[in-house]
């Protein structure tokens, strides 16, 4: 029976990084064997004697050898199961997409099998792969919001389909993005169209994609318009961070009158830390959020934010990977989905 065991990652010792190379000849070599008797131990289709068999599976281990079960299952028939790895945060943009990912995967035949990754890291990554590879999936969608997701994603070295999302179109592969820079740009321009003198921005973590982006957009627009760029307090998404940086901002600045935030959910500590400041919005104070969070147009008053297309980025990133998955090829292309205001009440002139 022909060798049908593909390239495998195994570990350089001396760096921990994943790296492929054929390695079933340097475990035959090991064990003594021929590398049709270490097929036959890993793929279980011919009898094997007890001792050559515990000899395989030594060399194995002092190897590291990893055999792909997924390429097995392509030799004899797809899994029809695909891999996604995702992160502990439950926030609603990933949350959004993994529901549409989960959909897009059910309407084509696949099942999706999900592993939250304990740090979304090298090793975080590279851990909650090897078990999707080893439940036998067809390819993988990689969660990659911010810069050591992407360093995660880029060591990762898997002989298998990988679309990437949430992340940058810089890397080689496939990837799924929504413009963050169009959205940022559109929130602070909106907000200097009414009157505004200048924008001051409440950023979200600096080392997720998504929240540079927006901080760089918006810097872009106020310094191409020979604006003053307010100093930028930096949150971590949550509500919480919003409120005690609103409060510090208003607080220390009596002359701010219109804030774009990076999230919806920052945005509503803001409004908070507002009223308690007996700051009025819109007629004080203009708010834009980012998201469009389904509890946004309930705010009080209704919050003007970007809206992104998450179930679009769900679609979109199956979409590659199925593409990818029956054409037994890389996947390659980019995806950019677009982000647009939509407005309603927490936006107005400056009084």
């Amino acid at each position: 029976m022909a060798n049908t065991e593909p390239a495998a990652r195994t570990r350089d010792d001396r760096t921990g990084a994943g790296r492929t190379r054929t390695v079933m000849a340097d475990v035959a070599a090991q064990a003594g064997v021929s590398s049709m008797t270490v097929s036959r131990v890993i793929n279980g289709n011919a009898p094997v004697r007890a001792d050559t068999r515990e000899r395989v599976l030594a060399a194995m281990e002092a190897l590291d050898y990893q055999p792909n079960t997924a390429a097995r299952a392509l030799a004899t028939g797809r899994s029809r199961r695909l891999g996604v790895v995702a992160h502990k945060e439950a926030l609603y943009g990933p949350t959004s997409t993994m529901h549409a990912i989960e959909e897009t995967a059910r309407q084509a035949g696949y099942t999706v099998a999900v592993v939250t990754a304990e740090a979304l890291d090298v090793e975080g990554i590279r851990d909650a792969a090897d078990q999707l590879r080893r439940q036998t999936v067809d390819g993988l969608v990689i969660m990659t919001p911010h810069s050591a997701a992407v360093a995660g994603a880029e060591a990762l070295a898997v002989d298998l389909p990988v679309v990437t999302v949430h992340g940058h179109t810089e890397r080689e592969g496939a990837s799924v993005t929504i413009d963050q820079r169009a959205g940022a740009r559109r929130a602070t321009e909106l907000l200097l169209s009414i009157g505004h003198r200048t924008v001051w921005h409440l950023a979200g973590p600096q080392d997720w994609f998504e929240a540079r982006d927006r901080a760089e957009a918006w810097r872009d627009v106020l310094a191409a318009r020979d604006l003053d760029i307010p100093a930028m307090p930096v949150g971590n998404w949550t509500a919480r961070s919003g409120y005690e940086l609103g409060r510090e901002l208003l607080a220390d600045h009596a002359d701010v009158t219109a804030v774009f935030v990076a999230n919806d959910q920052m945005a509503l500590g803001l409004y908070r830390a507002a009223h308690e400041a007996g700051i009025s919005v819109p007629r004080d104070l203009s708010i834009v959020g980012f998201d469009d969070v389904p509890e946004a147009a309930y705010y009080p008053p209704p919050l003007t934010t970007v809206r992104q297309d998450f179930a679009q980025v769900g679609r979109w990133s199956m979409q590659l990977l199925l593409d990818a998955v029956g054409n037994d090829e890389p996947a390659t292309r980019h995806r950019v989905v677009d982000a647009d205001v939509v407005l309603r009440d927490s936006t107005a002139r400056p009084s």
